[in-house]
């Protein structure tokens, strides 16, 4: 008999893959973890019915919310990372050598025992010295450490359950806050084809907090439409601005720094959302 996975992305939309077998299925105080293996993919993370990452595309979200940031910034030294307990922002947070500290707010720590027995390579760089797990609310952590970061990441999960208030305008002031003088900001901000409300409220919010905001995507089989937006805001650098010749050449399957600037070339239909129609 041949078993099969389907996350419903929307009311009339799915993703389909067939799978070898379930590995693990748990409720935890915060969502349902379940981790499949599948024939497409290898291993699949999926929380609350939502694939959150596998092991074959995992490279290009982990890369694109990370290394934007971390190569617009000259200097980041202390970096925050809001929910991605699987430890993928953190590996590649790790290959800056500038930074110096590494904190990992994640409210379920159920997530990260999963991904460092169902997915060593994502969670490889959990157990460096320089990161700090703290299984915590990402909100109560940014509201108790202002002028602390150089950048936040916010590696939140789709804008339901827990991760609710991780997508609303009284949180990115909270981040904004949390940042240092030059500080940078980035959110997964979900799929331009089937958020696209969502998106333009995020980027609205974010524009009246942050002086520079700029929006890209990613392709990313996995996730609903393939297609996917990150938010990214900074009080005093702006990723349009930063020449390739001083960015450090890092180990990526996805992401270099030829593409940079490319990134924020984006489709009509897509650019329309960042733009103010009032």
């Amino acid at each position: 008999m041949e078993l099969w996975y389907t996350e419903k992305q929307t009311k009339n939309h799915g993703i389909t893959t067939k799978i070898k077998r379930t590995l693990h299925s748990e409720v935890t105080p915060f969502q349902t973890l379940d981790v499949v293996e599948t024939h497409q993919f290898g291993n699949l993370l999926v929380l609350d019915g939502m694939v959150m990452t596998t092991d074959k595309d995992e490279f290009v979200y982990h890369e694109m919310i990370s290394h934007v940031a971390l190569h617009t910034h000259p200097n980041p030294k202390q970096v925050l990372i809001v929910g991605g307990g699987d430890g993928g922002v953190v590996r590649e947070v790790l290959k800056h050598p500038s930074v110096e500290r590494v904190v990992l707010a994640e409210i379920d720590g159920r997530v990260i025992e999963a991904s460092k027995e169902y997915f060593p390579a994502i969670a490889a760089g959990l157990s460096d010295p320089k990161v700090d797990i703290q299984v915590v609310d990402g909100i109560r952590h940014i509201e108790e450490n202002p002028d602390t970061y150089d950048v936040v990441l916010i590696d939140s999960t789709e804008p339901v359950g827990p991760a609710v208030g991780l997508f609303q305008k009284p949180f990115y002031q909270k981040v904004y806050e949390a940042l240092k003088s030059d500080g940078i900001m980035v959110a997964q901000t979900e799929s331009p084809w089937f958020n696209q409300d969502l998106i333009r409220q995020v980027f609205a919010d974010i524009s009246s907090t942050f002086s520079i905001t700029r929006l890209y995507t990613a392709s990313i089989p996995t996730y609903p439409s393939g297609l996917w937006s990150f938010t990214l805001g900074s009080k005093q650098y702006d990723p349009l601005e930063v020449e390739e010749a001083i960015m450090e050449q890092i180990d990526t399957k996805y992401y270099h720094p030829g593409m940079h600037k490319a990134l924020f070339q984006l489709p009509v239909f897509v650019q329309e959302l960042t733009e103010n129609k009032e």
